[in-house]
Order: C-alpha cells, then structure tokens, then sequence
C-alpha cells in the first residue's frame, strides 16, 4: 500500500510506522531502514521524511538515541534541491520535537530556531511547533518572544500557525503565568495569534476547571469574528473540564447546537477529549445528533469524538456499543458519504480498537496527576484539520490498560489475579464479520415451445421414452424415542482469573487483587506494580519472555518443520 501512496500521502503512511512501532526503542532503526535518508539521496523526499517523523514518534520523550541522527538531517542545503530539502527538515523537525519533547534543550531549540529563520512556509511550520514541544511548559521568556517577534514578521500562514501551536504548548500548566501572554495575544489583530490563546487558556489550565478560563473561552466561541477562533475556544474546554467529565456535556449542550458548524465541531471534540473512554451516556445524546449533522466536517468531528468517548467499552457496560461499531461502518461503506466524513469514520474505526483494543485515552494518569504526553498528543492531532500528517500525534495520547505484576528483580512471577466480575462486563467486543458474497447460479436453458410440442406428439405414438415411475417408500413407523437429555450450559461465573500479565481496563481495576497469600502489591493494581514475596524461601515460577515477533517466528518454524517418517527397517545389505 505504500508503494502506491504518492507525495504528502507517502510522509503520512511512512510517518504512521512510527504509531505502529512506537516505544521499540532498540529495533527503531531496522524498523525504518528501507525509508530512512541514504547518502546517494536517491529515495523519495517524502518517504524519508515521514521516517524521520516516524523515528520521533518511536523515541517520543526518549530520544537521546536519535537526536544527533536527527541533527544531522537538518541542513541538508547545498546536497538537495529546495523541495527535496523542505520536507526532510519539515520531518527532521517533527521527529526532533517528539524525540526532545519538554526537555528544554537550549541548543536543540537553537537548531530548530535555524530552520525557522530560513522562512520555508514547509519546513517553518515544523519548526515553529517542535521549538515549543522542546519548551514544554517551561514558560521560557526568551523563548517566547522570539517566536512572537518572528510571527509578526513573517508573511506565510504555516508558519504563524505552527509558531501558535508551540506558543500555547510552551505555557502548559502555568496557569496564571500564562494571563499576560494569553491577554496580549487574545487582543492581537492576527486571527492565528488569537487562535493560539485559545489554546493556550486550554494548556495553562488544563484540568483545573477554572471559571475565569471557562468564563473566557465561552465568550470567544460566540463572539470572535474568526471561526477558527471559535472552535479553538470551543475545543479547549474539554481540556479545561476533563477531570469533572459529568460537567462538560452540560456546558457544551448549547453550542453543540449553535448556528456555526465550526462551533459545532469543537463542541464535539471538547467532548470526545473530556469524557474520553466513560462511556458518558450524556455525552453520546449530545454526540448522536451530530452523526447526522448537514455539515460534513461536524460530521467527522462527531464520528472521532463518539470513538473516543465509547473506546473499550462493552456491550455489557453501554448497550450503545453495538450501534455505534456499525455505524462506523455503515458510514465507511456508504459510496455516497462525503470524504470528510468517511475519513472521520475511519478515525473512528482506529481510535475505538486502539493497540489491538488494549489501550485507551485518558487525560488523567493512573496516579491521578494530568498526563503530558496525553494533552499534547489530543492537541496536535486536532490539528489534523490543516495539516493531515498531524493526525500521527494521537498516538501519544494512548495508554496501555494492561497490569504487570513484578519482583525485587524485575522480572514477571506467574501469578493469578482474580476480578470480582462477570468476563463479558469487560470483555473484548466480538470480531467484525466480512459478509462472504454469494455465488450466482446458473440460469437454466430456455426451452423453445416447438420442443415440447415435439416431445409431447412422440409420447403420443409413444415414441418417447417411458420414464420409470419410482417406487413407492414406506414410511418409517413412529416410535416413541425417550426424551434426549437437555444438555446443560455452563453458567458465566461471577468472577474471572487472570494470568500475569493481563489486560485490566480502567474500569475493571476496583474489582481485581491478586489470589493466593504468596505476593502483595505495594500499590492499587494498575499499570506495572512492584509486589512483595512473602515467601521467598520457595522456588519461584517465572513468565517466559518473548516478543511478539519471536513468538510468531517460532510459531511459522514450527507449522513449516517437516512430519517425522513413518517407521521402516533399515537393510544393512542396501548400505553396500
């Protein structure tokens, strides 16, 4: 499939490796090697750039590995021609930002400072967002006026808007640090710099729920002259109410039905972002009308913000679940939907079996404290809406609902852990069918009305073929057979035991401890916990370690080992 992909199309699926891939930090390399940027520049700009963007996603917050590799990418002025040499370093950025990301890398930010002032609308773009995924919610004041100043100088869009999106990321959680910024730049004559406020005021107090940001962000969705304003403003409220999740369909209701469609969507993804994986029965009344919405693109909103709000969930725990999988499909088969809202279903699709549907979507951390990657990651994928490779950045938003129980030696002890549920409360949705095409039959052969006139005049001169009448079969006699036995089903348990590791989704966690008086677990089970051997003096079982590619190629190796042969006699005679 990639090999048919053409231009930004080909950055984009090379650059969604990285999605795939990402956290394997060792084989990162040999993952990206047929597309990563070779000395003899003989590959596609657009394949080698989506793999350096790729290699960041892989190296997210890890990327000490990669950098220089990254670095290196950068200049790139003399060897290639001007297009060629945009979109590298437009990849090289984006990699560079996630591989750095909050680290506040004075000398990083300085590189990227370097593409920025080269004034490619391609490359600034980049560069401008990844400056302020370096900076982090480090409220760096040098950092910031540069990237104002430069914003007011240049002439290109992408650049500005890429400078906006870095402004409001680097004043994330500083709250009223940020007042100053966010009033200077809410006054700004540039609809992009407004723009970055909105998100900004979303950044600074994510997850407080403060009502002067609340009261500000309102006022801008129903009052700015721009509409991308507005749905910024309307977006950040979800960031603003994600840890009262009851509380934002309440304050979104109205503009989910206000006049303006961009409204509309930022109504949807505010609720998509703050009731992310509940379930939240108020937020899909809010969001089922909006499926069916005249715009095309509140549509899509809407599709992506119902997958978010519905990921793992079962059809025990929200009997919508069902509905909403086939409407998911129904939209991706529909021939006559509207691109921007199929590609919205599509979305949708990947975002509700996120991981192999063992991850989810949660602005809050397992500890209670606001995830950073999750915030920037549901941020910059919204951003989608002008620049598609953007959408690779939700891949930073997933967390792995898994549970691994570990020694003093970090290693896995075989274990059993008991959940105090029925299976089929959280149990994986069923597979999707493919519908199997039914073969045609063959029509038969028409008979003309002269052959049978034909064959009728032969059967009488009796001319024709007398057919054997079949012989007449005897009824069988009824006997009264005794009653078969009902066979009896097992009935489901009121409980499930899990083998370590296992896969124990938010919900679930109340209900699960470990069985048995052998481990204790220092904290709640969630995530990877460290447990305590009461009884050290016995030998212990560990889990075999295998990756999944080992598993699989050992699997391959055994369905392909030649059958043993059948026994035989060996003669000695033969031999000579």
């Amino acid at each position: 499939w990639l090999g048919r992909a053409t231009n930004w199309a080909k950055f984009t699926a090379t650059a969604s490796l990285g999605v795939i891939h990402r956290g394997h930090l060792k084989d990162s390399r040999n993952v990206l090697s047929r597309y990563l940027p070779k000395a003899s520049g003989a590959g596609s700009p657009y394949s080698e750039g989506g793999s350096l963007f790729a290699l960041g996603l892989i190296h997210a917050s890890h990327g000490d590995d990669v950098t220089d590799f990254l670095i290196d990418q950068l200049p790139q002025v003399e060897t290639t021609d001007l297009m060629h040499r945009e979109i590298l370093q437009h990849g090289a950025c984006l990699g560079l930002g996630c591989a750095q990301m909050a680290t506040g890398n004075e000398s990083i930010f300085e590189e990227l400072k370097n593409v920025l002032y080269s004034d490619s609308a391609v490359a600034g773009e980049a560069a401008g967002l990844s400056m302020g995924l370096v900076m982090l919610g480090s409220a760096n004041e040098a950092a910031i006026e540069d990237m104002i100043n430069y914003a007011h100088e240049t002439a290109h869009e992408k650049i500005i808007r890429g400078l906006a999106l870095g402004l409001a990321l680097i004043m994330y959680a500083r709250e009223e640090e940020a007042d100053s910024l966010i009033d200077r730049l809410s006054e700004d004559k540039d609809p992009i710099l407004r723009f970055s406020a909105m998100y900004m005021i979303g950044m600074a107090y994510i997850g407080t729920g403060n009502n002067a940001a609340l009261l500000r962000l309102l006022h801008f969705a129903v009052s700015d002259v721009n509409d991308d304003v507005r749905r910024a403003a309307t977006t950040s409220l979800g960031f603003l109410l994600f840890r009262t999740p009851r509380q934002c369909p309440a304050v979104v209701s109205l503009l989910s039905e206000s006049y303006n469609p961009h409204v509309r969507y930022g109504a949807a993804l505010a609720l998509g972002f703050s009731c992310a994986g509940t379930g939240m029965k108020e937020a899909i009344g809010l969001l089922e009308p909006m499926i069916n919405d005249a715009k095309d693109f509140v549509r899509q909103g809407a599709l992506i913000a119902m997958a978010m709000v519905m990921v793992q969930q079962s059809e025990q725990q929200t009997p919508k679940a069902t509905f909403v999988r086939k409407t998911f499909e129904k939209v991706i088969a529909d021939k006559s939907e509207d691109t921007s809202a199929k590609f919205g279903a599509i979305l949708a699709q990947g975002i509700i079996d996120a991981g192999g549907r063992n991850a989810t979507i949660s602005l809050a951390s397992r500890t209670g404290h606001t995830s950073m990657r999750t915030a920037t990651g549901l941020l910059l994928f919204s951003q989608f809406w002008n620049w598609y490779p953007m959408a690779n950045f939700l891949s930073l938003a997933f967390t792995p609902t898994s549970l691994v129980l570990l020694n003093k030696d970090l290693k896995m002890p075989k274990a059993e852990v008991k959940s105090d549920a029925k299976a089929s409360l959280f149990a994986y949705p069923p597979k999707m069918e493919v519908e199997k095409k039914e073969k045609k039959e063959k029509v038969s052969t028409a008979i003309l009305s002269i052959t049978q006139k034909m064959r009728a005049k032969q059967k009488k001169e009796g001319k024709g073929e007398k057919e054997p009448e079949p012989a007449p079969q005897e009824e069988p006699m009824a006997i009264d057979e005794p009653a078969a036995e009902e066979e009896k089903q097992p009935q489901p348990t009121e409980y499930q035991m899990l083998s370590n590791p296992a896969r124990v989704v938010a919900a679930q966690r109340q209900y699960v401890h470990i069985e048995g008086d052998r481990y204790e677990p220092i904290r709640e089970l969630a995530g990877i916990v460290m447990v305590k051997d009461k009884t050290p003096e016995e030998p212990e079982t560990l889990v075999a370690m295998t990756t999944p590619h080992e598993a699989d190629t050992k699997d391959e190796e055994e369905k392909n080992e030649a059958a043993a042969p059948e026994p035989f006699d060996f003669d000695s005679d033969l031999e000579n």
